[in-house]
């Protein structure tokens, strides 16, 4: 894909990615406060624990896509993860920016080449 606009949601969905990662890892404790607590039930780790794991997820999905690697599978990995989100944390004023990023991980999936 060589249009301009595809790069541009791509590179900054990959920064936002990346960062909101950062600061998960800088606060886990703070960032698990997010998460319903309806939704705690089934997390088999203390909620900060897994936050970490998804500081690392987030972390490689913008790396991915920011090198343009692996694109349809981040793209993918990226849509699952926001509807998970978007699930097991409501619609709130930190959320809420997931749909945008929901919005640009679809249209990059559907833009990106898929494999073979």
């Amino acid at each position: 894909m060589n249009r301009p606009s595809f790069h541009i949601v791509r590179v900054g969905t990959a920064i936002t990615f990346v960062w909101i990662g950062i600061l998960i890892l800088q606060d886990p404790v703070g960032w698990s406060g997010y998460i319903l607590p309806w939704m705690l039930n089934f997390i088999p780790v203390p909620a900060a624990t897994f936050m970490l794991s998804i500081a690392a997820f987030d972390i490689l999905v913008g790396y991915l896509l920011l090198i343009n690697k692996f694109t349809w599978y981040a793209s993918a990995a990226a849509v699952v993860h926001l509807l998970t989100v978007l699930i097991a944390s409501g619609i709130n004023a930190i959320t809420v920016r997931d749909i945008g990023l929901l919005a640009a991980s679809l249209a990059i999936f559907f833009d990106s080449k898929k494999p073979l």
